[in-house]
């Protein structure tokens, strides 16, 4: 969830709508683009820069994010002083993608030919014939930093070895901690917890010395699916999983999860290093941690900026750390995808717009220059998919420019932790882990192998229903 999860999850409750069904060419619209006929170069070439081609673009910024839709309307301009005949049609679109919608266009074809997707909407598209194999368009050629992008990120877009999108934004979970609380409480912020005995450790030391002024040392989430993923992501950090290769199979139930469910049980009821309710729904834990009333949650990046903007909390007192445990880490983000029936052109064109605005340190949502003029946040540890010298850049370049202090997210940057997607059917599934976060951290009594054991019948009848 987060990056993802939270906006996919919102984006279900929303009802405004992104308005797409217009955005595609026609047949007899394309009949009439010279940028649909067949290319004259091969597949494997970049774009030729004399190449006439239109292509329908969504995930423009609304209006209401003036800074973030003149950026963009920047961009189009200055990409077209290197492909001059290329015509972007950006579609103004918030949010991005609303899933009722999405699958209403893909069940009419009617996406842009360069579509938004989250990276879990893969199967639902493939399912409905409606995207474009890239693999021979995407090299390092066309796509210079591709050897950078992390592996695991661009698998996620792939199916039988096919690749079908490009990532342009991440997030990897991690430990989001105050360090403030940790300082006052005599815990060095530097230095934050990597497991969760120490987690453990330190939320007692916080619930010790500033329980007295309400301040808990970490909270957990319990409702609203967020439990189901924060158990997940957990549990991932421990190296486990939650479904097999087959996805037919639930394998939560097993000793790491036993572990980390005890932990969670005894800092609630023995340590009382939690508040008494668990979070509920999404924004609990973030107004929690905004308002100075715990030390540590579990969390993705994106929730710093909502914490200062909604909660006005101060960027110098947060800080992050990788997801306890470290072995591996939930992950999740967007892409672009490419519509089905797309002229080699239109693809070409797609992947170079998709590379200059998103995939290219220094330029695009990377040019950290002009988002501090802006206004906007710069030191964030996001989008989080390079590695490498396109990460060695990245960081200096947003180094030079940072608005909030980026030393107080080095351990969480400089400790590269193996990525794992959600798994399938992942939002029912966080609707039944739900039960047995809620169970942990509201009754006392619980029965953890109890709890997982009726998990585990519940998730292998909703894998069996879906297959």
């Amino acid at each position: 969830m987060s990056r993802i999860g939270y906006r996919r999850l919102v984006a279900v409750a929303l009802v405004a709508g992104i308005g797409l069904a217009s955005a595609a060419c026609s047949s007899d619209d394309k009949k009439d683009d010279p940028g649909t006929k067949s290319s004259s170069s091969s597949a494997g070439t970049p774009l030729d820069p004399k190449t006439k081609v239109s292509i329908t673009v969504d995930c423009e910024p609304p209006t209401t994010k003036k800074a973030e839709r003149q950026q963009w309307i920047d961009d189009v301009a200055e990409f077209n002083k290197t492909y001059p005949n290329v015509t972007i049609n950006s579609k103004d679109a918030f949010p991005c993608e609303d899933p009722a919608k999405f699958t209403a266009q893909l069940q009419g074809s009617s996406q842009a030919d360069t579509f938004y997707t989250y990276m879990t909407d893969l199967q639902q598209v493939l399912d409905a014939g409606q995207a474009e194999d890239i693999s021979a368009y995407v090299n390092d050629k066309t796509v210079p930093n591709l050897k950078d992008i992390d592996p695991n990120v661009l698998n996620v877009l792939k199916d039988g070895g096919k690749l079908y999108g490009l990532p342009t934004s991440n997030y990897e979970m991690g430990l989001i901690y105050n360090r403030k609380i940790f300082a006052d409480a005599g815990l060095d912020p530097n230095k934050p917890p990597t497991t969760w005995d120490e987690v453990r450790q330190d939320a007692k030391v916080i619930q010790d010395k500033l329980g007295s002024k309400g301040i808990h040392g970490f909270i957990e989430n319990a409702g609203g699916n967020q439990g189901g993923w924060h158990f997940t992501s957990e549990l991932y950090g421990l190296g486990g999983t939650m479904v097999d290769d087959s996805g037919k199979k639930a394998t939560f139930n097993d000793d790491n999860a036993k572990t980390l469910l005890t932990t969670l049980h005894d800092m609630r009821w023995t340590d009382n290093s939690m508040p008494a309710t668990p979070g509920k729904e999404w924004g609990d834990v973030q107004k929690a941690m905004g308002t100075g009333q715990v030390g540590m949650y579990v969390g993705a990046p994106d929730d710093i900026p909502l914490v200062v903007q909604q909660y006005k909390a101060d960027y110098k007192n947060l800080g992050m750390a990788p997801i306890p445990g470290g072995k591996t880490s939930l992950f999740g983000g967007n892409d672009y995808m490419f519509k089905k029936g797309s002229s080699p052109d239109q693809i070409k064109a797609g992947i170079a717009w998709i590379n200059f605005k998103f995939l290219t340190p220094g330029k695009g949502q990377f040019n950290y220059t002009r988002n501090k003029a802006d206004g906007l946040p710069v030191g964030l540890p996001e989008p989080f998919f390079f590695t490498g010298a396109s990460k060695d850049k990245d960081n200096q370049l947003k180094a030079a420019s940072a608005t909030i202090p980026v030393d107080n997210f080095k351990t969480y940057v400089d400790t590269q932790v193996p990525v794992k997607p959600e798994p399938p059917n992942a939002q029912k599934i966080y609707t039944v882990l739900d039960t047995v976060m809620s169970g942990v951290l509201t009754n006392k009594g619980a029965d953890i192998s109890k709890l997982l054991s009726t998990a585990e019948s519940q998730v292998n009848s909703l894998l069996a229903a879906s297959q």
